[in-house]
């Protein structure tokens, strides 16, 4: 039996020992979905009402449009209200607008410590004479004070929740200049207008 080569099977005889080859095939047509853009996407006319109060809850802390006096009052709500939405809120608030670097040793307390990791933060307001913020009835503002035009101190006079539990604490905020927290007041420390921290620090 003969093997057809590859030519002889491209072309048919006709009569007269001519052959004429097959005509050509006609291009195959290949379809070619293009993948959806974001055009093709529908896009809805207004957002959802989920969306929009998830937007106005986000976190509390600095507000570039916020004054030195209002940075304080944020602050001090929080901790009044300590527990709401959850558990210690008004702790993470202090440590949203604490200003030091969580790399080094700090002074915001008074005494050096290491407040890079927030529960050891947390600790302090509640093992100490710092516990009084959590929760508190009531408070008066005592003084306030621009040392300069980018520091402000002013001292608070706390009632606690329990009885006979009042203290005095100074708060020092600071202004930055330059960096992502340019033009944001940023609290540099919370003293106890006393003897310090006391109370049994669990550090």
């Amino acid at each position: 039996m003969a093997l057809l080569s590859p030519l002889s099977l491209s072309t048919k005889s006709f009569a007269g020992g001519r052959s004429k080859p097959y005509p050509p095939l006609p291009p195959r047509r290949i379809n070619i979905r293009a993948c959806s853009s974001s055009a093709d996407v529908p896009v809805p006319d207004s957002l959802s009402s989920e969306w929009l109060e998830s937007r106005r809850k986000k976190p509390l802390g600095p507000r570039l449009n916020f004054s030195a006096e209002q940075a304080v009052e944020c602050q001090l709500d929080a901790l009044k209200f300590n527990d709401q939405p959850r558990q210690d809120y008004g702790v993470e608030v202090m440590y949203r607008f604490a200003g030091f670097d969580p790399f080094e040793r700090s002074t915001y307390f008074g005494p050096f410590f290491d407040l890079g990791q927030f529960e050891r933060f947390r600790r302090i307001f509640h093992h100490s004479t710092y516990r009084v913020l959590l929760g508190h009835k009531e408070r008066k503002v005592l003084s306030s004070l621009w040392v300069k035009e980018n520091r402000f101190k002013r001292r608070v006079w706390i009632q606690g929740s329990r009885p006979e539990e009042e203290e005095v604490f100074q708060f020092t905020m600071v202004q930055k200049i330059g960096g992502s927290w340019d033009g944001y007041w940023l609290t540099e420390s919370v003293l106890h207008d006393g003897d310090g921290i006391s109370g049994g620090v669990a550090y």
